[in-house]
């Protein structure tokens, strides 16, 4: 499964995001470890990892995921990477 891969992937869109060049994405990665995740954050980079990959989200698959490795298995299945 190419979780590490995704991760690698959303690091650049996670720094955008959260402003932050040295933010590197890990699959550990929660919400509570970058200051700047707040809800508007949040949306924003629940957009922009939809339109990166060309795909949405439903609101059940994005409230039960704890980590950003959760998020990327998501993402493998949805892209048919998994």
């Amino acid at each position: 499964m190419p979780v590490n891969a995704i991760c690698s992937e959303l690091t650049p869109i996670f720094q955008d995001v959260f402003d932050d060049d040295d933010l590197v994405v890990v699959p550990t990665l929660t919400a509570e470890a970058v200051d700047a995740w707040d809800s508007l954050s949040h949306i924003r980079l629940v957009l922009a990892i939809e339109a990166h990959y060309g795909l949405s989200f439903t609101a059940a698959e994005m409230a039960g995921l704890r980590d950003v490795g959760e998020l990327a298995r998501v993402i493998a299945r949805k892209t048919g990477r998994s």
